[in-house]
């Protein structure tokens, strides 16, 4: 496949990741074109790509040429390479390593990377969730690697982030209902609210160090005319004014920045602990960028936190502090749920939350799903069914499965079918060759985990057992041992056992 794409979640390190693999292509005798939108991104890979590799770069940008370049690595800008004269002049890539490309399915984009069929491309992204990967699956064929948010903060690579509810109503009734919002839209809607806004701010976060997304330049100076009569610290920047910025990163904790939309990607400032984003939107992936300014570890930092002023928003999908890590929007809207339902009381966003959130999902389709469900457990076959085998171990993904890449949606293969029929599952009720591997990926996962399989599964909850996803392999072993012991009836505690689950 020439077209793959790396998922890393916004401060996990994607530009020394793609530095380093721009590093071995060189090594190899390849040509890179590492392609970005924004000047900030431009000189932010050619800055880290010669810092972790040693290597130096072109630049093909406005008035800095590539053509001729002794180089073997160019770092472009898209909006110049659209001219196919610049195109022309510089060296034909044997690579091309899309940064923030979740914006390359647009036309600009397209009309580049056409120029070089025969290129592979490595698209870099933060998207943090499936929909906006469906969205890249247009072009792109594959995902070769994932690291997500909560794993990040687990292994320690990012900080831990909490989110603050915060009732402030915003009237969005009269904004678009396809799409996203636009600037205009948002300032309209927001400026009523800034008092309150503002005022909150100050109340929840007076003592963190601070960045605000805003819409329009007009809208941040009102901002900030606020914030300072709440005795904030406040600064401002946008693509016009930058003269504040080197004055708020010399700040301390107890400042913040306003911005319209100018530090949103290609920002590095780690001592940020506070994100409120006023910029209304519903993208994951721009929401993702937004937030992600502020999960960098740095000295005394012990957590982020993300004032979610919108909750009573109710008229549009508006992208909240879950999105960063659901799997779907049905698992989102019910970590919502959880945080909304105590208002003013921080509340951690991890996989504990998420965790949470996705049990809730899974017993709602149960329940919607009873009586199908109870006639799969009780049929007299020796393999499971997919589905039930998803509401058994509590897979929102695999319940609900939908192809992303052109390879996910092709027929299961013959192996595939002989795997999963070795492991238990029923392989004719599975649609494409994606959802199998996202089946036996699981599978696996459990193998190693010790878990019980799909058979321990299905016989314990043929005998009125629940929640049995959730039970390690000796444990199933052992209850199954001594049901077949008593001649495969349930011994009197047993019984006993599972009268108290139904109850």
């Amino acid at each position: 496949m020439r077209r793959t794409l790396a998922v890393l979640p916004t401060g996990s390190g994607k530009t020394i990741i793609f530095s380093l693999i721009t590093s071995d292509i060189v090594a190899g005798g390849g040509r890179v074109l590492i392609l970005a939108d924004r000047d900030e991104l431009i000189r932010q890979a050619a800055d880290k790509l010669h810092r972790t590799t040693g290597l130096d770069c072109a630049i093909e940008k406005a008035d800095e040429y590539a053509n001729g370049c002794l180089e073997r690595v160019i770092v472009g800008s898209v909006q110049t390479l659209v001219n196919p004269v610049r195109r022309e002049r510089i060296f034909p890539p044997t690579h091309i390593i899309v940064d923030e490309c979740d914006k390359s399915v647009s036309p600009s984009f397209q009309q580049v990377l056409a120029h070089w069929p025969e290129a592979h491309v490595i698209g870099v992204t933060a998207t943090p969730n499936r929909s906006d990967l469906v969205n890249l699956g247009v072009y792109y064929e594959s995902k070769a690697f994932e690291y997500t948010l909560p794993q990040a903060i687990k292994d320690g690579f990012l900080c831990p982030i909490r989110a603050l509810t915060l009732p402030v109503k915003v009237d969005l009734s009269a904004m678009q209902n396809g799409g996203d919002f636009t600037l205009e839209q948002c300032a309209t809607a927001l400026d009523p609210v800034l008092p309150a806004l503002t005022a909150s701010y100050a109340e929840n976060a007076r003592d963190r160090k601070g960045l605000i997304f805003v819409p329009l330049c007009a809208t941040g100076q009102k901002v900030v005319d606020h914030l300072k009569a709440q005795g904030i610290r406040a600064y401002y920047c946008s693509g016009e004014d930058r003269s504040q910025i080197a004055a708020w990163e010399a700040d301390g904790r107890g400042s913040c920045m306003v911005n319209a939309m100018l530090l949103n990607r290609g920002y590095d400032h780690p001592p940020i602990d506070a994100i409120a984003v006023w910029r209304f939107t519903r993208s994951e992936s721009f929401y993702s960028q937004m937030v992600g300014r502020g999960t960098r570890l740095a000295p005394g930092k012990e957590n982020l936190l993300i004032l979610d002023h919108l909750y009573l928003s109710k008229h549009n999908d508006l992208c909240r502090s879950a999105n960063l890590i659901a799997e779907s929007d049905e698992v989102a809207a019910a970590m919502m749920k959880a945080q909304d339902a105590e208002p003013g009381t921080e509340k951690a966003v991890d996989e504990q939350a998420e965790e949470a959130a996705r049990q809730e999902v899974i017993s709602d389709r149960e329940a919607a799903l009873a009586k199908k469900l109870d006639e799969m457990r009780h049929r007299k076959r020796e393999l499971v069914d997919p589905i039930q085998y998803a509401a058994s171990i509590g897979d929102a993904a695999m319940l609900d499965y939908k192809p992303v890449f052109g390879a996910e949606a092709a027929p299961v293969t013959q192996a595939q079918q002989e795997a999963l029929a070795k492991a238990g599952i029923f392989p004719s009720e599975i649609q494409s060759s994606g959802h199998a591997e996202h089946i036996l990926a699981k599978l696996e996962e459990r193998r190693q985990g010790a878990m019980a399989s799909p058979k321990m599964i299905r016989c314990l909850e043929r005998y009125g057992f629940k929640h049995v996803g959730g039970y390690p392999y000796k444990k199933a072993q052992g209850l199954i041992l001594r049901i077949r012991a008593n001649g495969w009836r349930l011994p009197g505690d047993l019984v006993e056992k599972v009268n108290k689950q139904k109850g």
